[in-house]
């Protein structure tokens, strides 16, 4: 956020291996509105951070993880759902996949770029969601506690 209270930064979509495109659409349509940038983030659920391998044996940062074949097809298909929706990346629109605890990262990620806000779906329906959240607990609410930026939460992200 600018000095005089305008937002400059860029604007966080978190996505997961499913999403609305009712998400993407309202995303892409409050950045073309405030003339910002949207990046799209996927945070690998099967990462880790490398920060908790023995500090000899690091081959990457966190935020530059290593490629590998398992995590690249699924990223790359995610990414083209995206292009289906948005285009190409470019100017309005990127694409970034991130490692480690999702709302960590995606916080990490808001910092790193100095976003405005960051666009979350909503938590799904059903049992086996109310299970994820038992377990991992809710990306939108652990977002809205662990940092300053706004969190936009749409609704029917399934």
């Amino acid at each position: 956020m600018s000095d005089d209270g305008s937002l400059d930064g860029p604007i966080v979509l978190g996505v997961g291996w499913t999403f609305s495109e009712l998400l993407v659409r309202t995303a892409m349509e409050l950045a073309a509105a405030l003339e910002v940038h949207l990046v799209c983030a996927f945070v690998d659920p099967a990462s880790y951070l490398t920060e908790w391998e023995p500090e000899g044996k690091r081959a990457a940062l966190s935020l530059e993880p290593i490629v590998s074949e398992e995590t690249d097809y699924p990223s790359k298909q995610l990414q083209l759902k995206l292009e289906s929706i948005l285009g190409q990346p470019g100017e309005t629109w990127s694409f970034r996949v991130l490692n480690g605890d999702v709302s960590k990262a995606l916080v990490r990620l808001a910092e790193s770029t100095n976003a405005s806000l960051l666009v979350v779906g909503a938590d799904r329906p059903g049992s086996l969601a109310w299970m994820d959240r038992l377990l991992e607990g809710s990306v939108s609410v652990s977002l809205m506690h662990s940092q300053q930026r706004p969190v936009l939460i749409v609704p029917g992200n399934r």
